[in-house]
């Protein structure tokens, strides 16, 4: 098995929406915002290969919005999602599973593109994978949500024939080296891939824990629909994770790709940061 970390776009999102009633005076120090109290966060994906199947989980935000849509995010950096599945050595074609944590737009916009004035699949030979409760709440959502759900992103996919769907089982085996967690906070049924990778467990974080900064408790994101739900899904993950030695990957910290945990008096805390290649 090996894994490779996919770097997209750079974006921003308004820092007090990131951090929900956490004060700025304190997120600030962390996540320093710009004079429109914007801050930048990273869309990183990650690519398996887990035998003959080249896995990639999420896809960033994608190209084929217009710029009027793209111009309120400000996407910026060096990376886009196909430069650099084209640095590690794959093409579209290679892809043999997207797998979608949920289809928010940051995180599943990757996944179609604009060809012949059609919106098709941009990884022709892959299934896409989602379950059927998010898939529901994605395509009739309410209208807190609606502005994140498109369904540009997200028809395209049923209507080419390759959408899939993961049992809503807790720990579902995925792959022999791939189990599947569901949490119901920031939004209905979001999947959090666990990878054994090198004898370690290797959590993709999605919106769970956005960055390394939102691992204190109370830092919730305004985006969640249900943040109590939020705070008690992070407090179970984080002492599972704390005592089971887990690895979190990290998809919107721009600067930490991976942290490990200790416990402190002060609860659970990062103790390293560092690359997945250090694994």
């Amino acid at each position: 098995m090996k894994l490779h970390v996919i770097e997209t776009e750079l974006f921003k999102l308004d820092g007090g929406a990131m951090f929900g009633v956490v004060p700025k005076v304190i997120w600030n120090k962390l996540h320093p915002a710009d004079d429109n109290n914007l801050c930048t966060w990273a869309m990183r994906c990650l690519l398996v290969e887990d035998g003959d199947r080249k896995i990639l989980i999420d896809t960033g935000i994608g190209d084929k919005q217009d710029a009027k849509f793209m111009g309120h995010y400000y996407l910026h950096g060096e990376h886009t999602l196909d430069k650099s599945l084209q640095e590690k050595g794959f093409a579209h074609e290679d892809i043999t599973d997207v797998f979608l944590t949920h289809l928010h737009f940051d995180h599943c916009g990757g996944s179609i593109i604009k060809k012949d004035g059609k919106l098709v699949p941009r990884f022709p030979n892959a299934s896409y994978w989602s379950n059927r409760t998010h898939w529901e709440t994605a395509t009739q959502p309410n209208a807190r949500e609606k502005a994140s759900f498109l369904k540009e992103n997200i028809l395209p996919i049923q209507e080419s024939g390759k959408l899939q769907f993961i049992p809503e089982e807790q720990d579902y085996a995925f792959t022999e080296h791939i189990r599947v967690r569901f949490a119901y906070g920031h939004t209905a049924a979001m999947m959090i891939p666990l990878i054994q990778y090198k004898g370690k467990t290797i959590a993709y974080m999605a919106d769970l824990l956005p960055s390394r900064h939102h691992i204190p408790l109370p830092y919730v994101m305004a985006y969640d629909m249900q943040p109590l739900v939020t705070l008690k899904e992070k407090k179970a993950f984080l002492e599972e994770a704390a005592a089971h030695n887990f690895v979190l990957f990290f998809e919107h910290d721009p600067d930490a790709e991976c942290c490990t945990l200790k416990v402190t008096e002060k609860g659970i805390r990062e103790d390293k940061a560092f690359p997945l290649s250090e694994i």
